[in-house]
This record gives C-alpha cells, sequence and structure tokens, in this order.
C-alpha cells in the first residue's frame, strides 16, 4: 500500500476522512456524498478494481467540490497494513479528521452449520478490524488534539435472530468497544455509531449456508438504499465540535 507522500493542504473547513469497505455498499456510499460534499476521502478496500472505478465515477463530481477520492489498497484484519493506512493519509495531508470504520462481512448460518472458518472470518473483520482502526488511529487523534471515529455496526447489535448469533455478537462487540472508546477518549475526540438495518449491499452474497441464504431473501425484501447511510453519517460528521452524536439506527420504515 503506498500513497502520494507529497504533502496537500486541505482547507479547516474541509475534512480528511478515511473510510475502510469503500468498494461497494455502505462504504461506497459514504465515500461518494463526503467527496460531493467537498472532503478528502481516502478510501480503503482489498478490491482494487472496485476503487479504482469509484475515483474515476467521482472524478467530476470531486473537480466541482474541491473534494476528492484517493483510493488505497488496505486489508483491515492486518494490524501494519491498516496502521500503514493511516499513516500515509496523515504523511499526504498533514492530519487526519475522520476515520469511519465500515468494513464488515456477514456470512449467515445457523451454529449447528459448524461453519468456524466463517465465524473466525467475522470476527477478524468485524472486531478485530474495528481495533486495528482504533489502535492506529486513536494516537494520530490524540496528539493533533481532536478527530471522530465513525463506527458502522448494525440493527445486529441490538437484536439477535436465527442464523445471526455470531454476526450479531460481533456487531454487539463493535457497538460495545465504539461505546466504550466514546468514553474513555477525551472530549476534543468523537465517537460515533452508525446501525443501519436493512441495506442494499453484497453482504448477503457471502452467505453459503442455504438456509439462512433463502431465509435473507425474504428479510431483505425492503432494503433501502446505502446513500441513506451516508446521509446520516454526513449529519453526525457535520455538528459543531461540542455536539457529540453518539449513535443512529436507520432501517427502512417496513423493517419493525
Amino acid at each position: 500500500m503506498s500513497m502520494n507522500r507529497t504533502t496537500t493542504d486541505v482547507p479547516a473547513s474541509r475534512k480528511v476522512i478515511l473510510v475502510t469497505g469503500a468498494s461497494s455498499g455502505i462504504g461506497e456510499a459514504v465515500a461518494a456524498r463526503l467527496v460531493r460534499e467537498g472532503h478528502q476521502v481516502v478510501a480503503g478496500a482489498r478490491r482494487t478494481d472496485r476503487l479504482a472505478a469509484l475515483a474515476e465515477r467521482t472524478a467530476q463530481t470531486a473537480a466541482r467540490s474541491g473534494g476528492g477520492l484517493h483510493p488505497v489498497r488496505v486489508d483491515v484484519t492486518d494490524r501494519d497494513d491498516v496502521g500503514a493506512f493511516v499513516e500515509d493519509a496523515r504523511d499526504r495531508f498533514g492530519r487526519v479528521d475522520v476515520l469511519v470504520s465500515n468494513a464488515g462481512v456477514m456470512p449467515l448460518s445457523r451454529l449447528d452449520a459448524l461453519l468456524v472458518e466463517e465465524w473466525d472470518r467475522m470476527i477478524d473483520v468485524n472486531v478485530r478490524g474495528l481495533l486495528h482502526g482504533i489502535a492506529a488511529a486513536l494516537p494520530v487523534f490524540t496528539a493533533q488534539g481532536g478527530g471522530h471515529f465513525v463506527t458502522v455496526a448494525s440493527i445486529g447489535a441490538h437484536e439477535v435472530v436465527p442464523t445471526a448469533a455470531v454476526y450479531c455478537g460481533t456487531k454487539y462487540a463493535a457497538w460495545a468497544i465504539t461505546d466504550g472508546l466514546r468514553q474513555e477518549c477525551d472530549p476534543s475526540i468523537r465517537v460515533t455509531t452508525i446501525s443501519p438495518g436493512v441495506v442494499a449491499s453484497e453482504l448477503a452474497d457471502s452467505i453459503t449456508d442455504p438456509g439462512a441464504a433463502q431465509a435473507m431473501q425474504t428479510y431483505r425484501a425492503h432494503a433501502i438504499d446505502p446513500d441513506a447511510i451516508a446521509g446520516a453519517l454526513s449529519y453526525a460528521l457535520a455538528q459543531p465540535a461540542d455536539v457529540d452524536v453518539n449513535e443512529i439506527v436507520v432501517r427502512p420504515v417496513r423493517q419493525r
């Protein structure tokens, strides 16, 4: 992973925002929206071809808004990779204002299916990936006297349904870790959790268990556009420095 080391000045009215899992779904929508709003977005994911396509699609928008999208390959399960992701952004822009920890996977299955490797993958991405981001960004935010952590959790952090025990466990862990971070952080550092309900995305494509896949087709019948989540996140970022939006739950009106 590498970024251009030439320092780029960013006006104080605009933010330097790092987004993981930016190659599709919510992460892609968040990155695109923040570029439209004039921010410098470092879009991280493993699928560099998707990131390159996103950079191309947002190029004209960036030219009009004064923002920019900078694609960077990052694997959130690799602590060194995440550390370099944050460090390179700070070196390029002189600061990091926001880390959006969005990368996540959701291969649902019943526990008795014993898909242990898939459980491990959810723990690695959804929990360890979040912790790696905190470990990389917290010293930067502390040194510069401010910053904003945003965790994209899930409605699964608040409820458990059959086939989702491990996934909900990882998302509850993400919620708990993020709220603990909020309580421990200096007040100059803001902390927000976004908990989406059913959103149109590729998350369900990773489900290999036939029963879980069939149930998910019905469950996802009324999915909302990922830009709805991007809008909620944008709202949290736009608040005055003395306002900390701790959590937002966004779901389809038909998801009760």
